[in-house]
């Protein structure tokens, strides 16, 4: 008897942070990793981990902003491991601005990567999950998308269209066997995060951060939310009266004594 083929997971956003741990780590749970993101030379050194583990990858240059890009790389990536059975739509920006700074063009291109990336990545890989009657789709979206946060409503609003979409595309997937799962992480420690004196309560390191989502993943759980410390207050917060969560967003994002706020 043959053996089975690898399952093939479409990584975005792989060539650092979330989405580079989260590929290495399905390599060692026995995925081949189609991997995609902007730089190229980035993603090449992903493969290299993704091969410690045995596991086969394929590079994929592209800007998931741009549809046609996205098609390109999702059809090289079923050319070279196979039919793609897990999505992991990871790729975004963050973006911190005052709003008496507001640029519709930035917020634009927030949404462009952030949200529409997403869309382009589900746009290529659902046909055949469909067709197939089996596939997965991952939305590494926030809990910066539950509620709005202060210098951040270009993300938030990002954040907040991919949980909708998602949850969405779920209820109408189930009966047609594609899983939808939707993950909420707070602060996890990446370029995007790098220490300017902004608060970030309860920040956790990637590969912490990667292990949550493969549990998820695994488990094909319908949405995850992390770490414990944050998930329950961002949640709770969606009742709160506003005052009552303008009170609670005061004293999670204070900052530090000595640093005025930005």
């Amino acid at each position: 008897m043959a053996p089975a083929a690898q399952p093939v997971a479409f990584v975005t956003g792989a060539s650092s942070g979330i989405g580079r741990a989260l590929a290495v780590r399905l390599a060692q749970e026995g995925y081949a990793v189609g991997l995609a993101a902007r730089r190229a030379e980035r993603l090449r050194e992903v493969a290299g981990d993704v091969g410690d583990y045995h596991g086969a990858a394929s590079v994929h240059e592209c800007d998931v902003s741009d549809s046609e890009q996205v098609s390109k790389a999702v059809a090289a990536c079923r050319l070279a491991l196979g039919p793609i059975d897990l999505l992991v739509a990871n790729a975004g920006v963050g973006a911190v601005a005052s709003a008496t700074d507001l640029d519709a063009e930035d917020v634009s291109r927030i949404l462009a990567v952030n949200f529409m990336g997403a869309v382009h990545a589900v746009e290529c890989v659902l046909p055949e999950m469909l067709r197939r009657g089996s596939g997965h789709l991952v939305a590494i979206a926030s809990l910066a998308g539950l509620n709005g946060m202060p210098q951040r409503a270009a993300y938030c609003a990002s954040k907040a269209a991919m949980i909708a979409f998602f949850e969405s595309l779920r209820m109408e997937l189930r009966p047609a066997g594609v899983a939808v799962t939707v993950v909420n992480p707070g602060f996890v420690r990446t370029e995007m995060t790098v220490d300017d004196g902004r608060p970030r309560p309860f920040i956790m390191d990637v590969d912490s951060a990667a292990e949550h989502i493969w549990r998820a993943i695994s488990a094909r759980r319908v949405s995850a939310a992390f770490p414990w410390q944050l998930a329950p207050a961002a949640m709770l917060a969606r009742a709160l009266p506003r005052s009552a969560y303008d009170w609670l967003v005061r004293r999670l994002f204070r900052p530090p004594r000595g640093r005025p706020p930005a």
